[in-house]
């Protein structure tokens, strides 16, 4: 979405970057007829996996998208995949066991959907998974290091015996560990939650040091709609909080702040031991097309920030 941030401000429009480059360059727009947000999308060697998303039209309904398709970063194609058996936007996807994409949780058109949905990329087929054991929810974040993940916080639907309903922040964090012969059985474990208090539409990314992280990043406390104003009324502020899950001791760390506030996201890029937020919002929920960049350390089993080179 660009900056007007009405329907109208939906856009296909795609571009690529390959690091070391001054600039980036425009590639074929995804397929489609307008638009969609809150598409969650995966790298996986030459393919870019897109899945979900929805689209909003002139009414400001909203329709979440089944469509899912491959980029083919070496042809500068598209193709489309097997739909998503229960179409998702705000979901976290991530890739595991060489083979799997798992898309947990999300929005499903008027509520949240508890399903763990799982793309073979090899046999091209979905399967259900061990579905989310939390509340149903979508803006949640989240990533995965070898056959583990961690997902935390997102949004839950709060439908009452009266009246309207409403959208409330949920404070939990869920670990996942898939069993590597059998991909659709996870293991779920409740674990602490992340310092402070729940964030929406974080980043977040697997960080391989000296142990396994999962990294999280940006987001806000304050739940929102696409105008980055919250379900409250209240415009909603950007977090520049970095912090860390340890796969190895099962702790968090508080590693450090970004240098600019930052929400409206769900992957955080990873390259070694740098990370990048594109896009998303920022103060006063303006629109940025800014690209965040920071570093970190992993000394002793403890996280620390560092300067880019």
């Amino acid at each position: 979405m660009e900056q007007g941030k009405t329907w109208q401000d939906t856009t296909q429009d795609s571009f690529a970057y390959t690091l070391g480059n001054k600039n980036w360059r425009k590639i074929p727009a995804v397929p489609g007829d307008r638009g969609e947000l809150a598409a969650t999308a995966l790298a996986i060697g030459p393919k870019i996996y897109i899945f979900g998303g929805y689209a909003v039209a002139e009414d400001s309904s909203e329709m979440t998208i089944p469509w899912s398709y491959i980029y083919d970063t070496g042809k500068n194609t598209y193709h489309k995949m097997p739909e998503i058996p229960v179409a998702v936007d705000d979901s976290v996807s991530f890739f595991i066991g060489g083979r799997y994409i798992y898309l947990i949780s999300g929005w499903h058109n008027a509520g949240n959907v508890n399903l763990s949905q799982v793309y073979d990329t090899v046999e091209k087929k979905w399967f259900q998974a061990t579905p989310y054991p939390g509340s149903a929810v979508f803006g949640h974040a989240g990533a995965a290091i070898g056959n583990r993940f961690v997902i935390c916080d997102g949004v839950e639907k709060i439908v009452p015996l009266h009246g309207r309903h409403k959208y409330q922040a949920v404070r939990a964090c869920y670990k996942g560990t898939v069993d590597p012969e059998k991909p659709q059985i996870i293991k779920w474990q409740r674990i602490e939650s992340h310092p402070g208090k729940p964030l929406y539409r974080m980043a977040s990314g697997g960080y391989r040091g000296q142990g396994d992280w999962i990294i999280f990043t940006g987001g806000s406390d304050n739940p929102y709609n696409y105008d980055g104003i919250g379900y409250d009324k209240k415009p909603s502020r950007p977090s520049d909080f970095v912090m860390g899950y340890s796969l190895a001791t099962d702790k968090w760390q508080m590693i450090g702040h970004l240098d600019r506030p930052s929400m409206d996201h769900r992957g955080l890029l990873v390259s070694e031991d740098k990370f990048f937020i594109i896009g998303g919002m920022i103060e006063g929920q303006k629109v940025t097309n800014s690209v965040i960049q920071f570093c970190l350390n992993d000394k002793k089993g403890k996280m620390s920030g560092c300067p880019i080179q």
